[in-house]
């Protein structure tokens, strides 16, 4: 089987659930193509995320063309350094950048600051630390950037949605330091138990990938299973981290049945009440009363 074949539909959940993150921009599908064959599994809504400014406009359009498509607007820790630094020498595998220096970091907060308040933007992210890709000369625009996304997300009265990878505590620092929104999403939940107590106690939603599936994530699970489940969410982060047993191959919003039975048996409950909280925290968490879900 080539690794570029989709995966099968899996069978259907009962209960409607939201994928809380994915960039369907990055996927081989068209957009009615894609929520299509999610609907017919059960997954009724996303939440499209961008990670730069042409990918933060395109989920602000497509959120406005699309009932139950719900937008997050952000700059990717990666993506501020990118700004700022410029990328002569490859690292960050998207192609050359000019150096642009903090005012062009500035300009581009600016714009996310615009998408930020549209109505169908119903969070701001993905943002916060990345140290496995970043060196340390990026560190500093990260940080400056991430700062300034909380600053929005509390401004606005959005969500916020966390990309942290290899920087928990950082990460968890500067929430503090800042102040962290009333609703804050720790996109690809990828810390420990002991860190998922301190997000529980800290209010801190925790989205869990397909990742979750994976031969080597115990410690994923571990906390999973002592995340409180009215802070758990379930997502692709598709076209990426496509669950088992289909790893390697394209992820799709329509997989999240896969991700939502692997995480009921985490949590030794059935998948349709595993499935009913993730959707009400979906609910809770991006504030989508009043749009379809």
């Amino acid at each position: 089987m080539s690794k570029d074949t989709a995966p099968p539909l899996p069978a259907p959940l009962a209960v409607p659930v939201a994928d809380s993150h994915t960039h369907l921009d990055m996927q081989a599908t068209t957009v009615d193509e894609a929520l299509a064959s999610a609907s017919s599994v059960g997954v009724t809504t996303v939440v499209q995320v961008g990670c730069d400014l042409k990918g933060s406009r395109w989920a602000a359009e497509t959120a406005a063309a699309y009932e139950n498509v719900h937008a997050a607007v952000a700059l990717h820790p990666n993506e501020a350094p990118r700004i700022v630094l410029g990328d002569d020498d490859g690292w960050s595998k998207q192609g050359a950048r000019t150096a642009g220096g903090d005012g062009a970091l500035d300009e581009a907060l600016g714009e996310i600051d615009r998408l930020a308040g549209l109505p169908q933007v119903r969070a701001v992210g993905e943002t916060g630390l990345d140290r496995f890709r970043t060196g340390p000369e990026g560190m500093a625009a990260q940080e400056r950037s991430f700062r300034a996304h909380i600053e929005m997300a509390k401004r606005h009265g959005k969500a916020l949605v966390i990309h942290d990878r290899e920087a928990h505590a950082d990460v968890l620092r500067i929430l503090e330091e800042e102040g962290a929104p009333d609703r804050t999403v720790f996109h690809c939940y990828s810390g420990d138990a002991e860190m998922a107590e301190v997000c529980a106690a800290r209010g801190y939603f925790m989205s869990f990938a397909g990742n979750v599936t994976f031969k080597n994530a115990q410690p994923l699970r571990d906390a999973l299973a002592v995340a409180p489940l009215d802070l758990v969410l379930v997502e692709t982060d598709a076209p990426f981290l496509t669950p088992a047993p289909y790893r390697g191959r394209p992820n799709a919003p329509y997989l999240i049945p896969v991700t939502v039975r692997a995480m009921a048996a985490v949590k030794d409950i059935g998948e349709d009440a595993l499935a009913a909280a993730v959707m009400d925290n979906a609910v809770r968490a991006f504030g989508l009363d009043g749009r379809a879900v």
